[in-house]
């Protein structure tokens, strides 16, 4: 390579143990009954498992996940108390009323948010997800219109809301990829309200018959804490749970099983598959130098390559033995530089799961030279060629 022939180039990093969230998939090393699945490693954004992911399916009761969302949102940002109190109407009652899962509320009873969320949450009410929906909007039908502007907002692409609670109705879907999104983005956006979900029982008004969390793994499964089960003729029994363990968070969505006995087997059986079969595994961290690279007509020679985020993977040990880290760039880099400035990219490759991409950028600006300094330092490159890029030891 000489001074006007400039190209890429590729150089390949030996990581001895080595955050940016990643999206890679898992190989598919397991297989499931259920319809749809995604099994999420939520400190990394790494897929540990899914199946048919982004095909929208009617999630039931799942969806009440969107109508807790957009309250939890509310009263983050001070527009509503968990104290404040709510009448429920007439009309509202005499639809909802007895109506699928419920919350036994009754005409004019005066109810707080808080004891309509954890009827939402524990009790799974749809007359309490249309009360609180009301009480936000004014009218079930423009709430509904928040939802599918907040799902846009997160990013759910496969989701069209028709109503707050999950009610069997035409073209009301989320995908399980979303469902996974959106449980997650729960427990990391309000964690002083996100407990709600590990509650096992809330009783309100003495109705014993209606007072225990449907969720199979609260109390079962170490480190369960949340968060949703749902069921229709249609879309069978799913579920969208979550469990932490350590300081690591997995996500699992489970959607088209046959029975509550299967739920209860498979949501444990994933569960237990993604904390004994993969480990969290810090690469970078941002701000780290991961390489340096020559610099052409530069007051410097090299540069720094800083990678701009954290990168971390949760991977099993084979694909982490596996791995492949490098770095591409075009080689040399043009002075001036300046700092901040992206110069190329790290890429880490795992066996069967893709590739990730992060960019790397300038860790100090370098001026170029003028005058004659730019004639000295041509002659030389073309004297004693390059380098090549300098790799500090891992």
């Amino acid at each position: 390579m000489n001074a006007f022939a400039k190209g890429s180039i590729k150089l390949i990093l030996a990581v001895v143990g080595s955050m940016a969230v990643t999206t890679m998939a898992a190989a598919q090393t397991m297989a499931t009954p259920a319809r749809q699945a995604v099994l999420l490693d939520a400190s990394t954004g790494s897929i540990l498992f899914e199946k048919d992911a982004d095909t929208p399916f009617p999630p039931a009761s799942m969806s009440k996940l969107m109508t807790v969302y957009y309250a939890f949102d509310a009263i983050k940002q001070g527009e509503m108390s968990l104290d404040d109190e709510v009448l429920v109407s007439d009309e509202t009652w005499k639809e909802w009323n007895n109506r699928g899962s419920t919350m036994f509320l009754r005409a004019r009873d005066v109810v707080t948010v808080r004891q309509l969320l954890m009827g939402i949450i524990v009790l799974s009410g749809n007359d309490a997800c249309v009360v609180l929906a009301e009480h936000m909007a004014g009218s079930h039908e423009l709430f509904v219109d928040w939802l599918n502007a907040k799902a846009v907002d997160l990013g759910l692409n496969g989701s069209v809301f028709k109503n707050a609670n999950g009610w069997p109705e035409e073209g009301h879907v989320m995908t399980a990829r979303d469902l996974a999104t959106l449980s997650y983005r729960l427990s990391v956006d309000f964690p002083e309200l996100y407990p709600m979900f590990g509650e096992r029982e809330f009783l309100y008004k003495n109705f014993e018959s209606n007072r225990y969390n449907r969720n199979p793994l609260l109390g079962r499964f170490p480190g369960a804490d949340g968060l949703k089960t749902g069921h229709t003729e249609e879309s069978g029994y799913g579920l969208a749970a979550s469990a932490e363990r350590e300081g690591r968070r997995l996500v699992l969505v489970l959607g088209g099983l046959s029975s509550t006995s299967e739920r209860t087997r498979e949501s444990q059986r994933l569960l237990q598959y993604g904390f004994r079969n993969f480990s969290h595994y810090p690469l970078f961290r941002a701000g780290e130098t991961v390489a340096h690279a020559e610099v052409w007509l530069g007051d410097a020679l090299t540069v720094p390559l800083v990678i701009s985020e954290d990168l971390a993977i949760t991977m099993s040990r084979r694909q982490r033995a596996e791995m492949k880290v490098s770095i591409e760039y075009i080689n040399p880099v043009a002075a001036p530089i300046a700092k901040g400035q992206n110069i190329g990219e790290l890429i880490v490759e795992l066996r069967g799961r893709g590739s990730v991409r992060v960019p790397l950028q300038a860790g100090q600006a370098i001026e170029d030279v003028g005058g004659f300094g730019k004639i000295g330092a041509a002659f030389s490159y073309l004297l004693f060629g390059s380098a090549g890029a300098e790799i500090p030891d891992q």
